[in-house]
């Protein structure tokens, strides 16, 4: 049995086991003054999402809550052994009592926390992985209003194949955990499509002599490229493509634009690059938002901030539509929300996934064009 299904099935067995030995443990009104949301990150350092959740909460208490209640964030840090995740969400839920439950965080500790949230029938949104196995067991308190890989693949072979009407594209990628999800799901789509099969380059098998991978892209005949790796490797191979005069060009997800795990300058390496978006970032809300940010944190936002500040607000909305803490009232009134946000409008399909269309935009200072305003 494998190490992951392993630690899921665990987090299931501890739930039930709290379920079961205190049924009332999780009662359906917060006893406290304010309502409380689970904020679940990767890392202590990773702020962005708490930054932009903590603005959604802070323009959010201007009116309040059900019976005039404040909102609260509840943060735990997932770092640690695998499987710390699991035990957050529980924390979360039985000791915290939250009302629902925020992730940002990649997709391997998504499936932890899904399954937690399951078990306890709380209403889960993720607001950064986009792994497509999430939604495919029909969960009805999974939420996801990051356009996932299916998605993204879908929009990359639009923008590559049938518009530019590119021929032969060639897909680094590295063994992540999401990079290897945003991989299948590509070849999957392409598959489905019939376009030729991509040129697969392992970025491990050329990581002791990086120099050589340029020419084996040469040697491809690319016209080209996507980079399905981590944030740092992909800033790294990016910059060294530039360096090498290959002037294709590259494409990728949006996990790549992790400002958490980049800096400024990392990010600006991805200038002219091409990225799925699913919004119009020209729009007045998102320019409030970058306001509103900078002149709190001193700093501009990136797009873990901009979704974990849209998901934080589509649970408060939902929380203020169903009018109390029953769970079932919470994720009825999310999963029929149409929430403008800085992201652009959100809607849920029947699985819980972010629904709309979506396209390529080019990156000019570590951001989507539209978003970067400097």
């Amino acid at each position: 049995m494998s190490e992951n299904r392993s630690i899921i099935i665990r987090t299931g067995l501890i739930v039930s086991l709290f379920l079961m030995v205190y049924p009332g443990l999780y009662s359906q009104e917060n006893p406290g003054n304010t309502i409380k949301i689970g904020l679940l990150i990767p890392e202590r350092e990773s702020t962005a999402a708490l930054h932009g959740a903590q603005m959604a909460v802070n323009a959010a208490n201007g009116t309040g809550g059900p019976d005039g209640r404040n909102f609260s964030l509840v943060v735990r840090s997932m770092e640690g052994p695998w499987g710390t995740g699991s035990k957050q969400a529980v924390d979360l839920i039985f000791n915290e009592k939250v009302w629902a439950l925020l992730g940002s965080h990649d997709g391997r500790n998504a499936h932890l926390v899904e399954q937690a949230a399951t078990k306890s029938i709380v209403t889960m949104l993720s607001a950064w992985s986009a792994d497509p196995t999430l939604t495919q067991a029909f969960v009805p308190w999974f939420f996801n209003c990051v356009p996932n890989d299916l998605q993204q693949a879908e929009t990359i072979i639009n923008e590559t194949f049938d518009k530019r009407k590119q021929k032969n594209l060639v897909v680094i990628y590295d063994q992540d955990y999401d990079s290897r999800q945003a991989l299948t799901s590509l070849l999957r789509e392409m598959k489905g499509r019939n376009k030729p099969s991509p040129v697969q380059l392992s970025y491990e098998a050329y990581s002791s002599d990086p120099g050589s991978l340029p020419k084996r892209i040469t040697q491809s005949n690319a016209d080209c490229i996507a980079l399905f790796c981590s944030p740092k490797v992909a800033s790294g191979l990016y910059a060294l493509l530039r360096k090498s005069k290959i002037n294709l060009p590259v494409f990728g997800s949006l996990s790549v634009l992790n400002e958490d795990q980049l800096t400024e300058s990392e990010l600006n390496k991805f200038e002219g690059s091409f990225y799925v978006t699913s919004a119009n970032w020209n729009s007045e809300k998102c320019r409030n938002f970058i306001r509103d940010y900078r002149e709190k944190y001193g700093s501009r936002p990136g797009l873990v901030a901009a979704y974990a500040y849209d998901a934080t607000g589509l649970i408060i909305e939902a929380i203020r539509r169903a009018g109390s803490a029953d769970r079932t009232k919470i994720q009825k009134a999310l999963a029929e929300l149409t929430y403008s946000g800085v992201t652009g409008t959100i809607r849920f399909d029947e699985r819980g996934n972010r629904s709309g269309n979506y396209n390529m935009v080019k990156i000019r200072n570590g951001l989507p064009a539209e978003f970067a305003t400097d």
